[in-house]
């Protein structure tokens, strides 16, 4: 624990961000032990990835924007931000509708929000820990306190790594590349954690916009995409999967904090 007091804020950050990520990469990891996924299998589990979508809006994202405090009132900030975060995929899925892109790789439009929101809401998470060890400034107590909101980060970020690979399997994408886009969308996180130490004034300033920015588009993706993915099959297991994706981040986020 000396050793790691001892470095310098960004290096901190730096060696958090690639535990959250590694922790993302774990969960994604989990779409690669098995060849043929039973279809009831992919629909809970693509039911619970909006479940634990929506509980991570909600707890990860909105309720941390809520408790930064600015010039602007609060409501302010955290409704515009999830308004434009929502309008942001609405009006992106209204144009690669219209578009011809084929989007290599990837697949349809479908996968391609999905990894985009999901993408997106990692960012502020990353920035959000790289602030806190920044403003840590050597304080033994307060690094211990940005290395626990790395830890419950890294925690949650097993689940979502599944949330995104299984919807990317259940849509026809193999196994392989299922796992490396959902463990790039956790790889943003090395980054942004970086900048967040690197431009902690800055950055403080701007995370309950990005937080609630990125709560927006989540919510938006999830009623777009997954809500209808999943419950175009069996409504019951569908409900059952959403239910318990929800409890389980919903534990996860109170529990951590």
């Amino acid at each position: 624990m000396q050793w790691f007091l001892s470095l310098g804020a960004v290096w901190q950050a730096l060696i958090a961000s690639l535990f959250m990520y590694a922790m993302t990469a774990l969960g994604a990891s989990f779409v690669l032990f098995s060849k043929k996924i039973n279809q009831t299998f992919l629909t809970a589990a693509t039911g619970a990835a909006a479940g634990i979508m929506i509980a991570a809006s909600f707890f990860s994202l909105l309720l941390p924007a809520m408790e930064y405090q600015t010039s602007i009132p609060t409501y302010v900030t955290v409704t515009l931000g999830f308004f434009l975060g929502g309008a942001f995929i609405v009006c992106s899925d209204f144009a690669l509708s219209r578009s011809q892109l084929k989007f290599r790789g990837i697949g349809d439009k479908k996968n391609a929000l999905l990894f985009l929101a999901v993408t997106l809401h990692n960012i502020p998470e990353g920035m959000a820990v790289g602030v806190a060890f920044a403003q840590g400034l050597g304080a033994e107590g307060a690094v211990l306190s940005a290395l626990l909101l790395a830890v419950g980060i890294g925690v949650q970020n097993f689940p979502e790594g599944m949330c995104v690979a299984f919807p990317l399997r259940m849509k026809g994408m193999s196994p392989a590349r299922s796992f490396l886009f959902s463990q790039g969308s956790g790889m943003v996180e090395i980054p942004a954690c970086v900048l967040g130490a690197l431009a902690a004034t800055f950055i403080a300033g701007l995370m309950p916009w990005a937080l609630a920015f990125s709560a927006g588009a989540m919510i938006a993706v999830i009623c777009s995409e997954l809500i209808p993915e999943c419950f175009s099959g069996n409504k019951t297991v569908a409900s059952a999967g959403v239910i318990v994706g929800f409890c389980f981040m919903m534990i996860l986020d109170v529990a951590l904090g």
